[in-house]
């Protein structure tokens, strides 16, 4: 594989550098990019500001700062905050293309940990070159999600009266067990990590895999992580596997790891979250009149929102 520097394959701009909060929101306005790794770096949607000129789209958007290389695909033009760059290919590039380099790029998040930042040594990093592009990134058809929801109507959250859980009561958790021998394979092994919905690979089948349908929630690394997993698959030491003791189907799942993500603070400083510190904790849920998990509720609020005919 041939490697070549960002600049080479693209014109590196920085973006049109706004502050968020001198902004006015508007729900029909035109994106706002930060240097969030979440959402396709959407912050918001803003008004548009007659003398500022966007960054173009069809570009990638590249975080300098903050969440260093978090980088992401824009197909329409956006205004962005500080430390953003954008990406403008030299030569015509397809939007599969696009999307490989957002995940090249951001496979170099590794070199920037503990407070560096990308500013100075993006153009420099390597990548591999146009003309070894895999075969499968041109042959790959990606499927846009169905962005209407499965219920037409809008629920809200009373979170003060929801009412604590321990987790013991929730869930059966064990400790993922990585197996000894992790030949290329099918079946997922799922990680320490919070990207890929904790997937790291895929190994051979040696012993029962874990059943799909069940939640990981990463103990070490990227902490408190929380993704519900749809096929069956492997999990390393570094990961608690939460077994319910309930009916639990996509919808509910997606509800539960919403609220295990919000315990993500407490986790800074190298701080663990093992499976006897789990069973210790307590969950906050909303409760039905018998001061039980509304197990429908959650299921009918994922349900009530967008996308959720995707899952």
């Amino acid at each position: 594989m041939n490697l070549s520097k960002v600049s080479e394959i693209f014109n590196i701009k920085y973006g049109v550098n706004l502050e968020l909060s001198n902004i006015k929101k508007d729900s029909s306005g035109i994106n706002f990019i930060s240097r969030t790794e979440k959402n396709n770096g959407l912050s918001a949607k803003v008004r548009i500001i007659d003398d500022v000129s966007p960054n173009p789209k069809h570009t990638i958007s590249v975080a300098g700062g903050g969440s260093v290389l978090s980088s992401f695909y824009q197909d329409k033009e956006y205004y962005s905050g500080r430390d953003l760059y954008y990406l403008k290919p030299y030569e015509k590039l397809t939007k599969n293309q696009m999307l490989y380099y957002c995940m090249c790029l951001r496979a170099n998040k590794y070199k920037y940990s503990y407070g560096r930042q990308a500013n100075k040594t993006l153009k420099d990093i390597k990548i591999p070159s146009i003309d070894s592009i895999p075969d499968w990134v041109n042959t790959s058809k990606i499927k846009t999600p169905n962005r209407k929801a499965v219920l037409n109507k809008q629920l809200t959250l009373d979170i003060e009266n929801w009412q604590k859980f321990d987790y013991s009561e929730i869930f059966n958790i064990k400790k993922g067990n990585t197996p000894k021998k992790q030949n290329d394979g099918s079946v997922f092994l799922v990680s320490a990590t919070g990207l890929n919905n904790g997937v790291s690979k895929t190994v051979a089948s040696a012993t029962n895999p874990n059943k799909r349908g069940l939640i990981t929630v990463s103990s070490n690394g990227a902490v408190g992580d929380a993704f519900y997993q749809n096929q069956d698959f492997y999990a390393t030491g570094d990961v608690n596997i939460l077994f319910p003791n309930f009916d639990c189907n996509q919808f509910v799942a997606m509800f539960l790891i919403t609220v295990i993500r919000q315990e993500k603070f407490r986790f800074n400083y190298g701080r663990k979250w093992g499976k006897e510190k789990m069973l210790s904790h307590k969950i906050k849920l909303p409760v039905n009149k018998n001061n039980q998990p509304d197990w429908q509720f959650m299921e009918d609020y994922i349900k009530s929102l967008p996308y959720s005919k995707s899952l």
